[in-house]
Formats: structure tokens, sequence, C-alpha cells
């Protein structure tokens, strides 16, 4: 193979033009890498803001826990990262519902019984069953009393589109055992909690604290 020497000439004044350079123009280059790398930079950023965006808009809120109805799963004013994109309730879920015409600030609740299942409340047991079983809840606190719906009309199956739900905190919770909630329509429910991000806790004074120690998921 024959080596063209004014080509190979040719190729080294190139590679090696930046370095023969005047100190102005290396300045410039460098100039020109720095816009370069800062337009990167603002571009990635907007990229990023962009993907908040969409995770904000279409997977995860930040909802604020109100109350003690949850207790002790959620803590009052515990910040929860809810998920609504193709969500359906199913038993056991910690779901926010939007009552928008009797409250101004939404549910925070859990799914007991979804349609078409059966419900039974035995309140001296303290015991809820599910199509003849008895749920294992290790998560409730309290004894589970009375609302203002009779057993008899309480019980039974739940109508089509709707689900049951209950606070853990059984004996302040104001849920479905009561006609101002009943059993809620699915439309209602805007998504379901997966992380307690903003988490508190009691100190041994009963003071409320933020813990961030108990960041967690929040299904038990």
């Amino acid at each position: 193979m024959k080596f063209d020497e004014n080509k190979l000439n040719e190729l080294f004044l190139e590679d090696t033009v930046e370095d023969d350079a005047p100190y102005g123009s290396k300045i410039k280059l460098n100039q020109n890498e720095a816009v370069a790398t800062i337009f990167d930079w603002l571009g990635s950023l907007f990229m990023a803001l962009v993907i908040v965006l969409l995770i904000m808009t279409f997977g995860f809120r930040i909802i604020d826990v109100d109350g003690k109805s949850m207790e002790p799963t959620l803590i009052d004013t515990d910040k929860v990262a809810i998920t609504d994109l193709f969500y359906t309730p199913h038993n056991g879920d910690i779901v926010i519902i939007s009552h928008a015409e009797e409250y101004q600030k939404p549910l925070v609740k859990r799914v007991i019984a979804t349609a078409g299942q059966e419900l039974r409340i035995d309140y001296d047991q303290n015991a809820v069953y599910v199509d003849g079983e008895k749920l294992d809840e290790p998560y409730i606190q309290g004894v589970t009393v009375h609302g203002d719906i009779p057993e008899t009309e309480l019980n039974g199956v739940v109508p089509e589109g709707k689900v049951f739900v209950m606070g853990d905190n059984r004996g302040i919770s104001l849920d479905s055992r009561y006609r101002q909630i009943g059993f809620i329509d699915e439309s209602y429910i805007i998504g379901k909690a997966q992380l307690d991000v903003i988490p508190h806790a009691y100190d041994e004074n009963g003071v409320l604290k933020l813990d961030l120690s108990k960041i967690r998921y929040v299904y038990k």
C-alpha cells in the first residue's frame, strides 16, 4: 500500500491546529464550550421539571392527612403520596375520597369491601366479615362502634359502583357506618395512598412531632 505523504501532513495539521492556534482563539473556543455546557445543563433541568410535572399530573400527588381517624396507620398532619392512574379499588387499600359537596378536605379511609361483596359487621366481637370471612386487621385501633345506619340496612351486598370504607381508628372514625358518608361512589376516589412521605409520631409527652424514620409504604 502506498501512502500519500502530502495527505498525511494535512491530517496531522488538522489534528494540531488547536495547539498552534493563537491564545485569543483558544479563549473563544473555551467560551463556546462553556456556553454549550450551560445550555446542556439547562436542557437537562427543563426535562427534569417536565418529568416531575408529568408524574404529579398522571402519577403521584401529595395529600395531607387531616384528623385521627386513620391512626395508628397514618397520623394527623402526615403527608402521603397517592397514585390514581388506572386505579381500581381493592380491599385493604387506603384511599383518598373527594366528597366536595359535604367536605372541604378529602377523606382518607381504608377500603373494607367493594361492589358485589357481602359485608357484615359484628360489633359485639369487634370484627368485620367480607364474603363470610373474618378480616385480619392488626392495624386497627379502638372498638368498632355503631354508626347511625342500622345493621339491617348496612349489612349485606355492597351496591354496584360503590365501596364500603372505614377508618383504622374504629372508635372515632366518621365513615361508611354513618349516613353522612355511607357507601362511597367509586368515582369519588381520587387515588390510593402509597407512601407516608412526611410522617409524624407522638413523643412520650403526647406531643406530635415530625419523625422521618417512619417514612414507609402505608398499606398496613
